[in-house]
Parts: structure tokens; sequence; C-alpha cells
């Protein structure tokens, strides 16, 4: 019943990784610790600010410049996605390991009558339409074969609200057409946004340019990811945009010019999700440094939940954040509807606990809150709960999260299901169970392409002859 719910990852080398990974190479044997981690980590950009920056500077009065963006798979989509509607993108030379500046030109007019590949990016599908009811001429849209699964219905229902001609033929999902006019006229619009936060901040990006602005209300019973869309609204106003958020629920966005600005990408807070778990599965400690003081991003929430499980998070002056354990991991009873994209690790942790530290002494967790995850890459609760039992776990679906009890975990394979947070996932509990195999670690460029490689520099296991950082990017045409 599970395996219908689920992205296999092998509808074809998109599904995959978007890359051409060969069958030999498919699994990763994930890393064992052997000794307390004693690490420090760097992290590239953050991938939620660097798609709602690269739209903003599409849209923007102006050329303007993104430093320290992040260089994945899902940045190369949007920057081709916005090339394709006559945005001019263009990678600055540097010496920064994890790739260069981005230098944004806007088109005098958004152009359609083009194609549009979202990959797996739900940025790229969800962001994207309502630029192109902004572009003249047609703009067609499809992805991956599991990003034709991913929902979509609210976000066009309100889009042909608003004015726009889309043509999907009743699907609510990939692939559809948007046929731009040059201009939205925006409004009033109801959106039940319980699927994704995405929906929301798609409209609120965009509204600027539309002839009423947008007034979005919700009509479900709860948004998830709701920092999300204070991270939308955070990054309007440092634009000179008027927004806010009148109510709980609604949002609003007043028509206008959006500032060209030069902006820096703070670093991914979400992707230092696995690393900081380290500490707790190996023992140890690791930091991460350049931790934003005031941040929007939802990995600022590690803070607060990786001491649930026992770990101690101490910030240093100088802005990095280290976690430190001894290697017992706590049990836990949390719920998290605004964490959900760091939900992936908290559970890896959570089988972990159950496994104990030496697969007699587990104890049990419950994670809830979390129902919309099943919308991401893959269902990630039935994904996550058909891996551990795979690897001998004891996992149940609950109808909004996961309840786990203590079993004996042994090693096998993780399928990453073309997810790169389950694949960061499956490293995860390498660390303390030998012989874990991760199926597709290169799902982990969507969002961290150097994974692989901080991985084992973590655990020291880099040396100089190793590819560079550098290397990880390479054919990520930008």
């Amino acid at each position: 019943m599970l395996i219908g719910k689920l992205n296999p990852g092998k509808d074809g080398d998109e599904a995959r990784s978007g890359e051409d990974t060969p069958e030999a190479e498919a699994h990763w044997p994930a890393p064992l610790a052997t000794a307390p981690v004693d690490a420090r980590v760097a992290l590239p950009g953050s991938k939620s600010l660097t798609g709602r920056e690269l739209i903003l500077a599409a849209l923007a009065d102006g050329p303007g410049t993104l430093r320290a963006p992040l260089h994945s798979r899902d940045s190369a989509l949007m920057i081709d996605a916005l090339r394709a509607l006559g945005t001019e993108i263009t990678e600055l030379p540097s010496d920064r390991v994890f790739g260069g500046d981005l230098r944004i030109t806007p088109a005098a007019e958004l152009t359609g009558s083009t194609s549009i590949g979202c990959g797996l990016a739900g940025t790229v599908m969800r962001f994207v339409p309502p630029l192109a009811a902004l572009a003249l001429g047609p703009v067609a849209f499809d992805g991956d074969p599991y990003a034709r699964k991913r929902p979509m219905r609210p976000l066009l229902d309100a889009l042909r609200a608003l004015g726009a001609d889309i043509a999907d033929e009743g699907r609510g999902a990939l692939p559809f057409t948007v046929h731009g006019t040059g201009s939205l006229r925006g409004g009033r619009v109801t959106l039940d946004a319980s699927l994704s936060s995405q929906f929301v901040s798609a409209l609120l990006l965009a509204a600027p340019r539309f002839t009423e602005g947008v007034h979005v209300v919700h009509t479900g019973e709860r948004v998830p990811s709701v920092p999300h869309i204070e991270m939308t609204l955070a990054a309007l106003r440092a634009r000179g945009v008027d927004a806010d958020s009148p109510a709980p629920g609604e949002w609003r966005v007043a028509p206008g010019p959006i500032r060209a600005l030069d902006a820096t990408i703070e670093p991914d807070l979400s992707n230092a999700a696995p690393f900081l778990a380290a500490a707790l599965a190996a023992g140890g400690s690791v930091t991460v440094p350049e931790w934003p003081a005031t941040t929007t991003q939802v990995g600022d929430q590690l803070r607060t939940l990786l001491p649930e499980f026992g770990a101690q998070l101490t910030v240093s002056a100088d802005g990095a954040v280290t976690a430190t354990s001894d290697g017992t991991i706590r049990g836990v009873r949390l719920d998290i509807p605004e964490a959900g994209e760091l939900a992936p690790t908290l559970i890896g942790l959570a089988a972990l606990a159950a496994h104990g530290t030496d697969g007699t002494n587990g104890v049990a967790s419950e994670i809830t809150g979390i129902g919309h995850i099943r919308h991401h890459e893959t269902d990630r609760i039935a994904a996550l709960v058909a891996e551990i039992r795979g690897l001998g776990g004891s996992a149940e679906e609950l109808p909004d999260g996961i309840r786990i009890a203590p079993a004996a975990l042994h090693g096998g394979v993780w399928h990453s299901y073309a997810d790169h947070r389950m694949a960061t996932t499956g490293a995860l509990i390498g660390l303390r169970i030998p012989d874990v195999e991760v199926e597709d670690v290169a799902s982990t460029g969507k969002t961290l392409p150097q994974f692989p490689e901080l991985w084992q520099r973590m655990l020291g296991g880099w040396t100089p002859e190793a590819p560079s950082e550098r290397s990880f990017i390479q054919g990520l045409t930008l």
C-alpha cells in the first residue's frame, strides 16, 4: 500500500536526481562514525531565500546582485525558468567555494511563447506561474514524473480567480499552460493553503506587479510552515513593497515597484539539520558558522528542537552555532507544524533513540503536525515509515505524523525516493547503524550538491586529494 503513495525515484533519470547516475553508483555506503565527531561545517546559501530573491530580482525596477546564493539543481531550474521569460542572469567570477554571485537584469517585458521544466522543485512549479501570467504569450509547465503528483489546484484556481488564463484539462497539476496577457488584475482571493504555504508565497511575490495587488484569505484549518510566508513578506518589505498580514490567515500586498538591490543570502539553516544532528548520532560536537542573529528561516528552530533530543546548543560571539552531545538520544513528543522541512532529520534521530545505544534500551517518540510533508518531493511520512521498517525499526503512520516504538535497527538499503531530505536522513542513521547504504545520494544535489563530501569531511574522511566543493557544482549551468 505504501508504494502507491511514494515517489519511487525510478520513473526515469529526472525522477531520481536530475543527473545521469549509473545504477552501479546508486548505493552510497553511509559512513559509520567510529569516534565522536569534532567538526566545523560551513554551508551554502538558503534554498528558500535564493528562490524568493531570484523571483523578486526578476521583477525589480533595475538590475541587482545576489551574493552567496545557493547553487543547486533547484536554483538552476529557477534560473532557467526566469531566463526563459526574458530575465538576464549572469554568474560573476568568484573564489567562493560554493559558487559565484549572480547578477540579475530584469526583462523590459516578460516574454512567453516558451516552456519551463520544473524538475521536482516546488518553488519553480508554484512561484513562476504568476510571472508567466504577466508575460506575453503561452508558457507551458511540466516537470519530473513525480512532480505531476504534487498539488497545484489551489494555486491554479486562485490565479484564475485573479484573472489568469490557465489550461490544465482539469488536472489541477502539472502539466499546464499559462496564457499570459502581459498583466494580471489581482485583488482579493480565497485560497486553501493547507497543503503548502508556497501557494500563498507564490501570489505574494508577484503581487506588486498585479494591477490591484493581492489580498489572500486562507480558507483551510491551518497553514503549514507559516515562517515561510513571513520570510516572503520580509523579502518584499526589504525591497520597499507594502506587504503585511492584517489578520491571522490573511496576507496583503499593495501594487507598486519592487526596488532593485544587492542582497546577501544567509546560509541554509535547514541544510544544517543533519550536520548538527550528527553530534547526537555520533557524540561529540558540530559547529555551523555564520548563523544569522535574526532570521525568518525555519531551520533556526533547530536551536530549540535539538535540545529536546538531549543536545546542548550554544551560540558563540561570532555567530557560530554548536551542537554537543555524549551520544545519548532522548525520545520526544513534538508537534511541529511550522518545521515540516526539519521533520525527516528529527524522525531519523527518533529512530536512533528507539534503537538505543545497543539496540536494547531504545525509547519511543511521536512527532506530529507534519501531515503536509506527504506532498513534498515524495510522501515523506510514508517513505520514512517504510525505510525505518526496512532497517528493522518499528514505525507507524499517524494522520499527521509518525509514532516510533523501541526496536533494534540493522543495516540495509535506505531509499531516497528522489528526495534530498530522505537521503540525508539515511546518512544520519548510518552514523550509528553499520552497513546502511543510501540509494541515490545524488538527490542531495537538489539543495546541497556538496553533501557527500561535507559529510565525509565532518567525520575526518576528507583528504586534499579528494574533489573540492567546486567540483560538485560543475555541470549545474547557471
